[in-house]
């Protein structure tokens, strides 16, 4: 563990990971003024899933990066910048919005080998793809940054993932094992995306699905 201290809380339907960008709309009166002190003293806050009944024990710090837009009424359009992951201790309600001390944490130490180096290659291949796969983005380039843990963020960041699976990828404390996880299950999706394309493709022709398609869907 990294140091204890006393941090606002943000509960959200979705999973902040270090590193990751973020946009939010702050509409809520708490949140408004969470934010705005925030902003004043460049403070983080934690970013907490919240699943619409129990908060999870484990988030992420986030820092705001941007003010993208400020409303007459108040609201913000900001952009952030997940930090440090931690771990939600005492929850404290003195304010108009939570607070709680929290532990920060962080990946165990590993010694990077070929098979690290193999699954962050391919990680970065598969997010290239994903990138492919929406003409709006742009492709990804990380000569500039090729430490494992910041891939293997990258790779658990996908939008293919759900708030349920992003959370487990947080929660592990293993570069390693979120590479390996993360980059095995990116594929999968890929390959079912791909594969919808084509059934997509085919209703839009004679609707008759190729033996080698049927192989492939029953293989999923």
């Amino acid at each position: 563990m990294n140091g204890i201290e006393l941090v606002p809380i943000f509960p959200l339907g979705i999973v902040m990971l270090p590193e990751q960008l973020i946009p939010l709309h702050i509409f809520e009166e708490r949140y408004k003024l969470m934010i705005g002190e925030c902003l004043a003293d460049d403070k983080v806050f934690g970013i907490v899933y919240f699943d619409g009944q129990k908060m999870c024990s484990a988030g992420c710090s986030a820092r705001v990066q941007e003010v993208l837009k400020k409303y007459p009424n108040g609201r913000l359009d900001i952009v952030t910048r997940g930090e440090r992951r931690f771990i939600v201790g005492q929850l404290d309600e003195s304010k108009p919005y939570l607070q709680a001390t929290v532990d920060y944490f962080d990946d165990d130490p590993e010694k990077p080998d070929a098979d690290m180096q193999r699954d962050a290659h391919r990680g970065i291949m598969l997010l290239n793809q994903v990138v492919s796969l929406k003409p709006h983005e742009s492709s990804l380039d990380l000569t500039d940054s090729p430490d494992f843990k910041s891939i293997s963020f990258l790779v658990a960041g996908s939008a293919g993932f759900n708030a349920p699976e992003k959370q487990k990828f947080l929660e592990m404390t293993s570069t390693r094992k979120r590479l390996q996880k993360s980059v095995a299950a990116l594929s999968r999706i890929i390959d079912r995306i791909r594969l919808t394309e084509e059934i997509q493709s085919l209703i839009g022709g004679n609707g008759s699905l190729p033996e080698s398609l049927k192989q492939r869907l029953s293989g999923l």
